[in-house]
């Protein structure tokens, strides 16, 4: 713009100086012309006195060195010519200033010369006795006026020229800082052109419509970015060649991609379900699959993305399957363990009821029959009230309220309970602590308690012991359950808290139980908000902690 600016200042410079150079010699050319006509009458009236006083005499030794002074008759004879012999010339009645000067009393007329380098400037007077007086005299042409001049108007024309190319230069730098002053973040503060005003009010507007649509596309992408973010789940976008556009941090996770991940997702998952899923996907197909990677199984799901019919990419979700699978796997060993568990019960049932129906049973065996399946249905409802009490924890359906209870109070109750199987065995129960109150509710931490003693007692030794420590401190209560017992190997401890797992079933069959104490005392603890550890050493004895915060 500046450019073009000092090029139109330069230019325009340029002409109106020539333009004012010719029309001031016009206009100067015009002027002296006109004081040359003037000069050529007011002499030829001086003459014409002179001739009409002393006729032609006054012509004898007239010197003229000036203009050429011309003295015609009526007839257009040449009487008298002050640079060529009159008898040379011929008629000059046929001249245009001596016809007019007969015609009219005086007559004017220009006259050039064959190369319009000089131009003859005639006046003629008609005097009273109808000769006709002229002078005459040469001047210059325009052309010959600026042949002579040329040097200096070249002189002129160069200075102006390199004051045009200066003040060009200066105007058009001048013309631009108010434009490249400009603050367009604030448009509508700038001191500027008044022309300018309407683009900076329509950039305002158009500055403030695309504000406001940075601000929606931040706030969106913001939005996305959070939500994406927080999933636990996986999110990708690919494009056409499975490069990757869009991640969250889960899917890097899960696919162990380091960023930056800006190729082939292929590249980073060669696992074959993975390869199918992004290949159906970017052939138009919606598609699921499930993936093993790193001992957890995700679900792998892709939708292909369209651009009117084009496929332009493809988004896939990972989600982590891993905890489904194992609840999956977790309720079919519980449904064959439950079905296994109450059919040996109910097996026996049926085969004493069965003998007892056929009539071959002795009146002395009925009584041992039927205690036999009064044990057998006792096991079954024991089985069952286990079950019920799991699924009410697992459910958190448990309608019970919650109040203070005192750890110490409730371990006397239990050891009560207990004592007879305890005497049994010959083991010795000892509590240690002192009070310490929690907020839950009564039965359940009963039920964690009494489980938790009841396996110390059957799982004890010949004349061992089992503690029952309470503490209470700032962070909460802790109970502690301590035997001498068999010991649980490392092996198995991490699984002992499962439905019906048992360490030693030949030994499990001797003690009786569901096997599921262990695990009502897990989910006891999940409900309560309680942290559950175990230590234990194969015929050392077992030690179960329990940490439960205060509210």
């Amino acid at each position: 713009m500046n450019r073009k600016i000092f090029r139109s200042s330069l230019l325009t410079a340029c002409l109106v100086l020539v333009a004012a150079i010719a029309l001031i010699m016009g206009l100067l050319f015009r002027f002296f012309e006109k004081q040359i006509q003037t000069e050529l009458a007011n002499e030829a009236v001086f003459l014409a006195q002179a001739v009409e006083k002393e006729g032609i005499r006054y012509f004898d030794g007239f010197d003229s060195r000036n203009n050429r002074i011309t003295l015609v008759g009526r007839n257009g004879e040449v009487l008298f010519d002050s640079s060529v012999d009159a008898s040379a010339l011929d008629n000059h009645a046929d001249r245009e200033e001596i016809k007019e000067a007969m015609k009219n009393g005086e007559g004017m007329s220009i006259r050039y010369s064959a190369t319009l380098m000089e131009k003859s400037v005639n006046y003629a007077m008609q005097l009273a006795d109808g000769s006709i007086l002229r002078v005459s005299t040469k001047q210059y042409t325009v052309i010959t006026i600026l042949m002579d001049m040329l040097q200096p108007i070249l002189f002129i024309m160069f200075v102006a020229l390199l004051l045009t190319l200066a003040l060009s230069s200066r105007v058009s730098k001048a013309i631009i800082e108010p434009i490249n002053r400009l603050d367009l973040d604030v448009p509508e503060n700038n001191d500027t052109y008044e022309e300018l005003t309407p683009l900076l009010k329509k950039i305002a507007q158009q500055k403030e419509i695309i504000g406001r649509q940075l601000a929606d596309a931040h706030k969106k992408q913001k939005e996305f970015s959070l939500i994406t973010e927080n999933m636990s789940e996986g999110f990708l976008v690919i494009d056409q060649d499975a490069n990757i556009l869009t991640y969250n941090t889960a899917a890097l996770k899960l696919l162990d991609i380091v960023p930056p991940a800006d190729k082939s997702v292929l590249l980073f998952c060669r696992a074959k379900e993975f390869r199918d899923v992004v290949s159906d996907a970017l052939s138009g197909n919606r598609t699921e699959n499930i993936m093993a990677r790193g001992g957890r199984s995700y679900s792998l799901i892709a939708n292909p993305v369209f651009e009117e019919e084009t496929i332009i990419g493809a988004v896939i979700v990972i989600l982590d399957i891993t905890e489904r699978e194992k609840r999956d796997t977790l309720r079919r060993e519980f449904t064959a363990n439950v079905s296994h568990e109450l059919k040996t019960p109910l097996t026996s049932i049926s085969g004493f009821a069965e003998l007892m129906k056929e009539g071959d049973v002795g009146t002395e065996n009925v009584i041992d029959f039927s205690s036999s399946i009064y044990d057998e249905a006792q096991r079954l409802i024991i089985l069952v009230n286990d079950i019920i009490k799991l699924s009410e924890l697992e459910d958190g359906s448990i309608s019970f309220e919650s109040e203070w209870v005192d750890f110490y109070e409730l371990s006397e109750e239990i050891i009560r309970r207990l004592q007879s199987e305890a005497d049994k065995r010959n083991v010795a129960l000892h509590l240690i602590g002192g009070k310490a109150e929690v907020m839950g509710v009564r039965k359940i931490l009963d039920e964690m308690i009494y489980n938790l003693c009841d396996n110390a007692i059957k799982y004890n030794k010949e004349g061992g012991t089992v503690d029952i420590i309470i503490s209470q401190a700032k962070k909460g209560v802790t109970v502690i359950v301590r035997d001498t017992g068999i010991g649980i190997p490392a092996a198995h401890q991490n699984r002992v808290f499962e439905r019906f797992y048992r360490v030693d079933k030949s030994h499990s069959k001797k003690v009786g139980g569901t096997g599921l104490g262990l695990a009502i005392v897990k989910h006891s603890a999940m409900y309560c908000h309680a942290r559950i550890r175990m230590e234990s050493a194969v015929d050392k004895g077992t030690t179960v902690t329990l940490d439960f915060p205060v509210p």
